[in-house]
């Protein structure tokens, strides 16, 4: 069942049909103990949200003892901020509310593939500690998400870039400001929460410069960070259950969630 993150109507809300209104699928483990939980973002282009880097990676990550949310974050025709606002509500919705799924508030990730993973990386390298004296006492939790999980993710707006992702979050013509503010490689700063990233060589949608565009900014920033560059591999693999070489990234990161306490 899903949860509208604001049920009076989202920010900069064009009506009120469904893809009006972000929301949050949980998927809650049980647990003597809280658990951390992870916001997935799947990815799409900011035009679609693609259903199998949704619910099956929920899925996955009840099945390494972490809830999980999905999130239905606004795309085209909407543009930024909405999408990054969707984001910071559903981090700030799940610390909230995080004794009723019984989550540890300081172990609260967002993870994302491709255009998703662009949405995960801005989430990163745009946050705060809470809007303080804000009306809605959501708005006073902080929306830095505690760990990063980056597949196969759009990351710059410049030499790089995925030109589609651009085009429908920000438009043809954005200024050069806007690109930059909406490049994470230039957006990492000492609070970037560290990150796992993995992508594939010869990913002809995204290129496999965007993951280390960004690992190399963590690097500068001496945050950890866990990065691996399969060989082969299509783009938008998602859990890539048939392909035994780059499906290794879900034990992979399983292993770097444990080390982090997740």
């Amino acid at each position: 069942m899903s949860i509208a993150l604001w049920p009076e109507g989202a920010p900069h809300a064009k009506g009120d049909s469904p893809e009006d209104r972000p929301s949050l699928t949980p998927y809650p483990v049980e647990s003597a103990h809280p658990t951390g939980a992870v916001v997935i973002c799947p990815g799409g282009g900011y035009q679609v949200r693609a259903s199998h880097e949704g619910e099956p990676v929920a899925r996955w990550l009840n099945g390494i003892g972490i809830t999980a949310f999905v999130l239905h974050y606004r795309v085209a025709p909407y543009r930024h901020p909405c999408p990054l606002l969707d984001a910071q509500r559903a981090i700030r919705y799940v610390r909230f509310h995080a004794k009723r799924w019984n989550v540890d508030p300081h172990k609260i990730g967002i993870l994302g593939f491709s255009a998703g993973g662009h949405l995960a990386s801005v989430a990163s390298t745009h946050f705060d500690g809470g809007i303080g004296g804000a009306e809605d006492p959501i708005d006073r939790e902080s929306c830095r998400p505690d760990l990063t999980v980056l597949c196969y993710p759009v990351i710059t707006f410049g030499e790089h870039r995925h030109h589609g992702s651009m085009v429908n979050l920000i438009g043809e013509i954005a200024d050069e400001t806007m690109r930059r503010s909406l490049s994470s490689e230039l957006q990492v700063g000492p609070g970037t929460p560290p990150a796992f990233l993995w992508h594939t060589a010869d990913d002809s949608g995204v290129p496999a410069e965007n993951s280390m565009l960004y690992a190399g900014a963590l690097s500068r920033h001496r945050i950890p960070y866990e990065l691996h560059i399969f060989p082969h591999g299509k783009h938008g693999l998602g859990l890539a259950e048939h392909d035994p070489h780059v499906g290794q990234w879900t034990r992979l990161c399983g292993q770097w969630l444990k080390k982090h306490g997740f």
